[in-house]
């Protein structure tokens, strides 16, 4: 795990908040270019293409929350600010967690950095955070911070730790570009799409346009991500977490099915989030979203001419500097990329 830990515990220290990814693109870029793929920009999306690139596409988005600047010493949730709630549901996870971690960032340690270049500006501390039933938004109060002018972002200090079982930073969804780049320097020959924006609902806009721009079709795009559970306990009881359709849309069956049979032969525990969500609002008062991912959204907007099924890896402490993931579900996600990547 040591070459793997190497790349997450940089690309962690990289500031990628919502709306202002840049930087972290440009960082990105970089670390791609260092192995032997075809690495393009486009306007939200970072394209990678091995010497296969048609083999698969694997999807992971680079954005990770944080604040912006919105006025005097306010800060705002950058993902859901006025101008990006066009973009949003209202049953997004995100959004329906929002008045549950008011409370979870006092205290927090921050860092503010120029929105293009990722230029550090200083450091500060969230002193109270609530959340403004008007602006629909959780707004905070950072001290140490008063210096900075709206519009510039602002993103929690992370730092990767790493225990005998567990890694702990704020792994959405940082920990999929990791897996990629890794795949990557160890042989990978396909194609990875980096978006920027999904959690504000926009990823799947950039990366349906550059699908457009190149004419493909398929059904056979793996989205990255992480997965949040409520307790350890409930995150345990599987290594990998697969989908069989999100609030938007089915996802393709027969890749599904791949995916699960080849995690069954290399003996992968896995469970299906929609499944398990649907079984926990039998008994829940207010019962939760299946939530929309970059992958229902295009499989929507597209009537299913792109398509394809999710992997994620199960997460608790979600979106905080301390979102945790177990090595054993990271040792999984490496082990089943590989084998797909070996045997196309």
């Amino acid at each position: 795990m040591s070459g793997f830990l190497e790349i997450l515990q940089a690309l962690v220290r990289e500031p990628s908040v919502v709306g202002t990814e840049d930087s972290f693109f440009r960082v990105l870029q970089r670390e791609l270019e260092e192995v032997n793929v075809t690495v393009e920009r486009h306007l939200g999306v970072l394209v990678a293409r091995g010497t296969r690139p048609e083999s698969i596409i694997l999807s992971a988005h680079v954005d990770r929350h944080g604040l912006l600047c919105t006025g005097p010493n306010e800060f705002q949730y950058a993902a859901f600010i006025a101008g990006n709630q066009g973009e949003l549901s209202g049953d997004s996870a995100s959004e329906q967690m929002m008045a549950n971690i008011a409370d979870r960032f006092a205290g927090q340690r921050v860092q503010a950095h120029m929105p293009y270049t990722g230029t550090y500006l200083g450091q500060g501390t969230i002193s109270s955070g609530s959340l403004c039933e008007y602006r629909r938004n959780l707004v905070f109060e950072i001290e140490g911070l008063e210096f900075l002018q709206p519009g510039t972002p602002v993103s929690f200090l992370d730092r990767l730790q790493v225990t005998e079982s567990h890694l702990f930073a704020q792994l959405d969804n940082v920990l999929s570009v990791a897996l990629i780049v890794y795949l990557f320097r160890n042989g990978f020959t396909g194609t990875a799409i980096f978006t920027a924006q999904e959690e504000a609902g926009r990823s799947w806009r950039y990366a349906l346009s550059w699908f457009l721009r190149e004419g493909i079709s398929t059904s056979r795009l793996l989205v990255l991500d992480t997965s949040p559970y409520p307790t350890p306990e409930a995150a345990s009881r599987q290594d990998l977490v697969l989908r069989f359709k999100d609030a938007s849309a089915l996802f393709d069956l027969p890749f599904t099915r791949e995916i699960e049979t080849r995690c069954m032969d290399l003996e992968i525990p896995v469970t299906f989030k929609d499944l398990w969500i649907e079984n926990e609002n039998l008994t829940r008062p207010r019962p939760m979203s299946l939530g929309r991912t970059e992958l229902g959204r295009l499989v929507s907007a597209t009537n299913g001419r792109i398509s394809g099924t999710t992997l994620q890896i199960p997460t608790t402490g979600y979106h905080t500097a301390s979102e945790t993931a177990s090595l054993a579900s990271v040792r999984a996600a490496i082990t089943l990329l590989q084998s797909l990547s070996t045997n196309l």
